[in-house]
């Protein structure tokens, strides 16, 4: 349930249904405008729903009460009436007209290797360093990330290079660690339904890059963003990476409409990862463009110097070269729908 307060309403008509809610075993989660404040009723109504809607009609400052339908309550483009904009540090954001640029290679090295491809990304055009601290492989005896270290030297790149970091969390016991050092946490496709986890980082205030599972539905993709709205750090950006299908020449199946799907459904951010989406260097450019055209708010890509000789992931990451190039074409794009990268 959604209830909207008009312009003139008082903080004491917002504490009395926040009062009724709390009364009735609901949360309410409050979210204020310039003009308007919106509550959301979260729980178990226990068969009051409609006799909750019609007390709550009749409070004062109340303009509007929504009945939401779908399970996902703080996502949903109901509760929140304007695109949400994440900022993610040193004016850094994601949302908004600017569609934003996140590079890097898939997992971090050396501090030598990682200098020479912040560089090269930060010359382009990315204002958010992407790099792996912590990494899941299928083999237990594939390299598995530097771990704090690796994070010490991320964390160092992205201040020299004026850059925002983002780093994937695999593990609760991770989440102190990687809150440390880096910007942003990353929840993979493997992880988006640890829900452990989603609460965890929901109890952090760091930004959340929330990736679509390899077999999750556009639901499946919400709820799992409701749990970390639900425990109050709103700061979450969806990113559509692929999912499995029967097609084998990619790595994964790039769900293109994925992006205004879920613009349709919620106000969170929206971004792309060719890279993953198709494992393979000579679609990623075609796809990262196809997504800016869609209305993804940002493109997430992998950069290595020497693919060859990358511990992680080499074979689907773009030279700094060919980055930059990409680059040119998607500011080309952007601009012809309207939006902007600098």
């Amino acid at each position: 349930m959604i209830i909207k307060l008009g312009s003139g309403h008082t903080a004491e008509h917002v504490d009395a249904v926040c009062r009724l809610a709390e009364a009735e075993g609901l949360k309410p989660v409050v979210e204020y405008g310039s003009l308007i404040t919106v509550i959301c009723f979260i729980g178990t109504f226990n068969g009051r729903y409609q006799a909750i809607m019609d007390q709550v009609r009749t409070m004062d400052g109340v303009d509007e009460v929504i009945k939401v339908s779908a399970p996902y309550k703080l996502a949903s483009w109901l509760e929140h009436r304007e695109r949400t904009v994440v900022d993610i540090g040193n004016n850094i954001r994601v949302g908004g007209q600017e569609v934003a640029l996140i590079a890097g290679p898939c997992a971090v090295e050396s501090a030598e290797r990682l200098d020479d491809i912040a560089r090269d990304v930060r010359a382009a055009g990315a204002t958010i360093l992407r790099g792996g601290a912590f990494k899941p492989r299928t083999s237990p005896y594939s390299f598995r990330g530097g771990g704090e270290e690796a994070l010490k030297i991320l964390r160092d790149t992205g201040l020299k290079y004026g850059m925002a970091t983002v780093t994937e969390v695999m593990d609760t016991r991770q989440v102190p660690l990687v809150e440390r050092y880096a910007d942003m946490f990353q929840i993979g496709a493997r992880n988006m339904q640890n829900f452990n986890l989603l609460d965890e980082v929901g109890g952090t205030n760091k930004p959340v890059l929330l990736k679509r599972g390899m077999s999750a539905t556009i639901e499946d993709l919400l709820m799992s963003a409701e749990y970390v709205l639900a425990r109050g750090n709103r700061s979450v950006v969806l990113c559509e990476r692929g999912i499995r299908t029967f097609e084998t020449s990619t790595r994964n199946t790039f769900d293109v409409s994925a992006v205004p799907n879920l613009h349709e459904k919620t106000h969170l951010p929206v971004i792309v990862d060719p890279s993953h989406a198709t494992g393979r260097p000579e679609l990623i450019p075609s796809m990262a463009l196809a997504g800016i055209a869609a209305g993804a708010d940002g493109v997430h890509i992998e950069v290595h110097n020497a693919p060859k000789e990358a511990l992680s992931d080499g074979p689907q990451a773009l030279l700094p070269a060919q980055y930059r190039e990409l680059v040119t074409q998607m500011r080309r794009v952007a601009e012809a729908v309207g939006r902007v990268i600098k």
